[in-house]
């Protein structure tokens, strides 16, 4: 299989999104017209992107709701739990630790950590909080495989490598710094603040030009 563009596993997300609604309505069949409709993508674009993992259609009756979403849960590795971990017990640590998806089930928190003594043993949500130092025990015992990243920016890159050595493969990097790591660890990027600077650089812009760039 040829390299998945990033835009596509991202829009493989949104249909899967719009599938569970429509599945939860009732709604038993979709076109990639409709597709295309509930996601502001063409249906060319639909077709495109599912044509990268096979033939999930039928000319002229589109899709089954049912089984496109249960292969697409499948492509995005959602058939079994993942055990995430939360370096960082701050304010945004904490808020995440309340996170909605892991009441689904195939997103538990298992782990929380913070080298701040003041914070380490304290209950937050789910889990307790627990040393930095025994990240490499803890995810072995407890099969972490992905972690949200909410430490200060100068202990980013020391907090991936340590969750890289501990075999953690996927990061949700909150912090405001770009960080690097082996090629077989995921790193996503939450980057609030540069967010907000293209909102305004949009914000501002003559009405005309908004409309042009975002319509």
């Amino acid at each position: 299989m040829s390299a998945i563009p990033a835009a596509t596993v991202g829009r493989l997300v949104t249909y899967l999104r719009v599938l569970t609604e429509l599945e939860q309505e009732g709604v038993r069949s979709a076109s990639s017209d409709d597709l295309g409709a509930a996601t502001r993508v063409s249906a060319f674009q639909v077709r495109k992107d599912l044509a990268y993992f096979g033939r999930f259609g039928t000319r002229g009756a589109g899709y089954t709701v049912a089984t496109l979403r249960r292969e697409l849960r499948r492509i995005l590795g959602l058939t079994r739990p993942w055990h995430v971990a939360i370096v960082g017990m701050g304010r945004l640590g904490q808020a995440l630790a309340d996170y909605p998806a892991f009441d689904r089930q195939e997103f538990r928190l298992v782990a929380a950590f913070d080298v701040d003594p003041a914070v380490i043993g304290r209950r937050i949500g789910a889990v307790q909080v627990e040393s930095l130092a025994s990240l490499a025990e803890v995810a072995a015992e407890r099969a972490i495989d992905l972690a949200f990243l909410t430490v200060p920016a100068a202990a980013a890159q020391g907090a991936v490598d340590a969750l890289a050595a501990a075999g953690v493969r996927g990061i949700l990097n909150f912090a405001p710094v770009v960080v690097t790591a082996p090629e077989n660890v995921r790193v996503e990027a939450v980057d609030l603040s540069a967010g907000l600077q293209r909102l305004t650089y949009y914000v501002q812009a003559e009405p005309a030009t908004v409309g042009e760039v975002t319509g």
